[in-house]
């Protein structure tokens, strides 16, 4: 299932029509009307490609009463490509792990969670900054059991003993990469589809 959330990436991006408009989006923001006709295809059309592109979190969408807009996610398109290089090159070199990580940024995951979760190993709140917030996720997240396979509930529960905002941390989770969501059931990703602070500055 983990290599299918890369393939089904790599899916979204094997047809024109969605690769351009993603070029199209580079430029800006669009609602689906404008795309089609740009594209000389129907609105329906434009609906069908968005879906792809927003299940491989390519893009991101805005609703305005009636009209809905497209934008790119940027820090998604650049971490799907890169998770799919370092699934390939896994047993090649370190990824993320303690013996790989440098002096610098273990400090920083130390402080992380010395600061964002009590004594009795609570989460204050969620950090702002996107770095901070990964480590924090990446601390909860390895609490949880590889290849088992959870309900919401269990989600949520699990959360709850960290930090009552559990349907926001659970947004969280998936929105990083962390974990995948089928029909309400979710499941660890491999941790080279995490998102990695360790290559933010």
């Amino acid at each position: 299932m983990q290599l299918d959330k890369v393939v089904n990436y790599h899916k979204a991006l094997a047809d024109p029509t969605r690769v351009k408009i993603l070029i199209l989006l580079a430029e800006g923001e669009l609602n689906g009307q404008v795309l089609a006709e740009k594209l000389g295809v129907s609105p329906a059309t434009i609906t069908h490609h968005a879906t792809k592109l927003r299940e491989a979190s390519l893009i991101n969408e805005r609703r305005d009463k009636n009209t809905i807009f497209f934008s790119l996610n940027h820090y998604f398109i650049k971490s799907n490509a890169t998770a799919s290089v370092d699934l390939i090159y896994k047993n090649t070199k370190l990824l993320g792990g303690v013996e790989g990580m440098d002096d610098k940024n273990k400090r920083l995951k130390e402080s992380v969670i010395k600061n964002f979760f009590t004594s009795e190993g609570k989460l204050r709140h969620l950090p702002v900054q996107l770095k901070k917030k990964l480590i924090v996720l990446e601390n909860l997240i390895s609490r949880l059991d590889k290849g088992r396979k959870y309900t919401e509930k269990e989600i949520n529960e699990f959360i709850m003993n960290f930090h009552d905002d559990f349907a926001t941390i659970r947004r969280e989770f998936i929105m990083h990469q962390f974990m995948f969501r089928e029909n309400q059931i979710y499941e660890l990703n491999p941790p080279e589809m995490w998102a990695r602070w360790d290559v933010l500055t």
